[in-house]
């Protein structure tokens, strides 16, 4: 049955849209606007003039090998945290849906870290690997392990990557024990009985049918890890030892803030908008797809 509201004249849907139109405009399309034509000028060191520089400010980024760099390594970045969180949680889920004794106490335990903020579990990880005072850093130097995440980049990207994962688990936990549970019991009990058992039956019966929400919750870390570990990174290593951890998000922000590039910066800030433009598109037109299909 098809319902629909119908108003009498367009003054009452025009006044139930426009505190949304506000919103959007004013902390979406108004600083999005800003930033484009940000980077398409560029400012004396002292912010007093500017000039404008057309397409200058982009050419030079993708001329500049540390620019170049960095998307490699937030490429990396992303690929290693949304695998390890999604592949932890997966696992988690599968153990959590079954049917055990305590189940409704883990799920909760599980679910909790996703409320923690994003610095605050950079400080859990200080806590447990630091060379000097972490329980586990200082445990590896105490017999013969070089760990030393300020020195080496490699551990210090092993480091920002454990912690951003960690922080990620939890929420797609909560999706894949959801999804986990729309799946008919019919389906997997008629598998049972045609002889698929354990990993066979998880390969060939569960996760194909999981893949609409493994999809939507590789987007959802992909952006995470290239957005909302700014904290985590920053609290952890600020991107070094030298740049080794610099993600695009970090490097914008110490162009932009720290160095007051802010051409580059703005410049830095289009390519990641018009990239998550994209991945959702993919996105919609993927889910859409599997929606009709």
């Amino acid at each position: 049955m098809d319902r629909r509201t119908i108003f009498n004249g367009r003054l009452l849907p025009v006044a139930l849209l426009l505190p949304q139109l506000l919103l959007t405009f004013f902390f979406f399309y108004w600083p999005a606007g800003q930033a484009v034509w940000s980077s398409l000028i560029t400012q004396d060191a002292f912010g007093q003039g500017s000039v404008f520089v057309g397409l200058d400010n982009f050419v030079d980024l993708f001329t500049d090998p540390l620019y170049v760099a960095s998307i490699v390594r937030t490429v990396f970045f992303c690929l290693a945290v949304s695998v390890a969180a999604m592949g932890i949680a997966l696992v988690l889920a599968v153990f959590a849906d079954r049917s055990i004794a305590g189940r409704g106490i883990y799920r909760t335990l599980l679910i909790w870290p996703y409320a923690i903020a994003p610095a605050m579990s950079a400080v859990l990880f200080l806590f447990v690997l630091n060379p000097r005072v972490g329980l586990l850093g200082r445990w590896l130097n105490d017999h013969g392990i070089a760990w030393d995440y300020t020195l080496n980049g490699t551990q210090a990207m092993l480091m920002v990557i454990s912690a951003s994962a960690w922080k990620q688990v939890s929420y797609n936990f909560i999706f894949f024990l959801a999804g986990l549970q729309s799946i008919p019991r019919a389906v997997t009990e008629a598998a049972r009985m045609d002889g698929a058992k354990g990993w066979h039956r998880f390969r060939t019966i569960t996760f194909p049918l999981l893949a609409p929400t493994t999809f939507f919750l590789l987007v959802v870390n992909v952006v995470y890890a290239a957005f909302d570990t700014f904290g985590t990174i920053f609290a952890l290593t600020q991107g070094g030892p030298g740049q080794d951890t610099e993600t695009l998000v970090l490097k914008v922000f110490r162009d932009g803030v720290i160095n007051q590039d802010i051409g580059s910066s703005s410049a830095q800030s289009v390519v990641l908008m018009f990239g998550v433009i994209a991945i959702t598109a993919v996105q919609f037109r993927f889910m859409g797809r599997k929606t009709v299909s």
